[in-house]
């Protein structure tokens, strides 16, 4: 293992190993400061990113920051490294590869056709020595598409996942909050509900609704209850409506593992999903879902830094192409993300690193009540994002999850990021909330058609 030095302002710093120098090299951050391996000053922190700046981006496959021999995903990255799409770049340092990133000369195509030769670890470490708008300026050139029953992706394409919890489950009070959101033209992405009791006969029952709401309203969009992996292929086996497998994945075997997961289960998840065929135009059926810190409050972090390790992640759902990952950027708390400034970094990181990797980046710009944020906050990062060309951002009525909890975007939050932006959502979504009167400032919508097709009051 080697140890590297580095001076900064006459003063002299010794890491001890690769993970203590992406550690240091991070911005301030309330998780790594909580694992005690965050840098102790500013001097410190930019001593930790000159050593990264010289650092050969080849140092990532001979040293591994979990050990390979103990841990599934760190095999999985490796052994599934692409070097001939990593050859263009693989007698760059991490600094030549941000100075390549943001010329020219990383086009659409070159990005695109890079992903599989870059390594989590390698993205984590670019983004360390990157401002905001360079994070932007990279993401914005990206685009990854995926499709089940719209495409999502696509230039001038933002979409959205409406999230419709409701405390008790109810399925009325889901079926309003949908309404809620299909009036303001959310919904494309996913309509996806976290489901207050993971009983599967409950379960059932929502997939079954919403299924059914889909299918009254022909909405060329795909539905989502977020139980378990293991929960959803009972349900396949029940006959339930399963269109995505939702899961959320971490960075580390041991993280996962308190998850309840293996990458075989995922394996086994995705084959069943496909064998429903229940997508009419792709194939992509997963839908996982990430937050930086979530190795670390499970005490699985082996020393190193909780943006690395979400960047893990992704190369963890990388392998099952699905249609849609998004980071809960601000949901687990203040002790891994400290205040808006920290959230909304480690938002356009997490987008960044995921859209490098290849991956349908979505993010859930959200913080919870004891957090130092507010919603001006998320209307910053929401506006970046949209800027940086994310995939898609969730939405739940009023801006308020009175189900779990936390604060996200609203409904006219897409709304809004689609007028400033000129961005429209899927395609075949958009057609479809054309023909109720649901798309532009100057439509004339028409709630009243899709309350009677649901059964509600119109």
């Amino acid at each position: 293992m080697t140890s590297y030095r580095a001076s900064a302002r006459g003063e002299t710093f010794r890491f001890d190993d690769l993970a203590a120098v992406m550690a240091a090299a991070s911005p301030e951050r309330s998780g790594d400061q909580l694992a005690g391996i965050a840098a102790d000053s500013a001097l410190q922190r930019v001593a930790a990113r000159r050593v990264l700046m010289d650092l050969p981006l080849t140092a990532f496959l001979n040293e591994a920051l979990v050990p390979y021999e103990t841990d599934e995903v760190t095999r999985l990255i490796i052994d599934n490294h692409d070097r001939a799409a990593f050859a263009p770049i693989a007698s760059m340092s991490v600094g030549e590869f941000r100075d390549w990133l943001l010329s020219p000369a990383a086009d659409r195509a070159a990005l695109r056709a890079l992903a599989p030769g870059l390594t989590p670890e390698m993205v984590a470490a670019v983004s360390k020595l990157m401002r905001n708008q360079d994070l932007i300026r990279v993401s914005r050139k990206i685009r990854v598409e995926t499709a089940f029953r719209n495409s999502i992706g696509g230039t001038g394409v933002l979409a959205s996942r409406l999230q419709p919890n409701h405390p008790a489950d109810d399925p009325r009070g889901i079926a309003v909050a949908v309404l809620d959101g299909l009036l303001q033209g959310a919904g494309d992405a996913v309509i996806g509900i976290n489901p207050a009791s993971d009983n599967l006969g409950n379960c059932h029952a929502m997939l079954t609704a919403l299924d059914e709401m889909r299918a009254a309203l022909d909405i060329p969009t795909q539905t989502c209850v977020l139980t378990h992996v293991t929960n959803a292929l009972t349900l396949i086996e029940r006959g339930a409506p399963v269109d995505l497998i939702f899961q959320s994945v971490a960075g580390t075997e041991a993280a996962n593992d308190g998850f309840g997961i293996t990458l075989a289960m995922l394996a086994e998840a995705q084959e069943a999903g496909l064998s429903l065929n229940r997508g009419t135009i792709g194939r992509n059926v997963m839908y996982f879902e990430t937050g930086q810190g979530s190795a670390l409050s499970a005490d699985a972090h082996h020393g190193v830094d909780q943006q690395t390790l979400e960047a893990r992640a992704y190369g963890v759902a990388r392998a099952y192409q699905p249609l849609l990952v998004n980071t809960v950027v601000g949901f687990i708390g203040p002790e891994y993300l400290f205040d808006g400034k920290q959230i909304i970094r480690a938002g356009l990181e997490d987008h960044f690193c995921g859209k490098l990797l290849g991956l349908p980046m979505g993010v859930d710009v959200c913080y919870t009540n004891h957090v130092e944020a507010d919603q001006d906050d998320m209307d910053n990062l929401a506006t970046l994002l949209a800027q940086a060309g994310v995939n898609f951002v969730i939405a739940v009525p009023g801006a308020d999850d009175v189900m779990l909890g936390y604060q996200s975007l609203a409904f006219e939050d897409i709304a809004y990021l689609r007028e400033v932006t000129g961005l429209t959502p899927a395609p075949e979504f958009a057609a479809w909330l054309q023909a109720f009167g649901l798309a532009g400032q100057d439509a004339l919508p028409d709630p009243g058609a899709l309350a009677r097709k649901l059964g509600l009051p119109a």
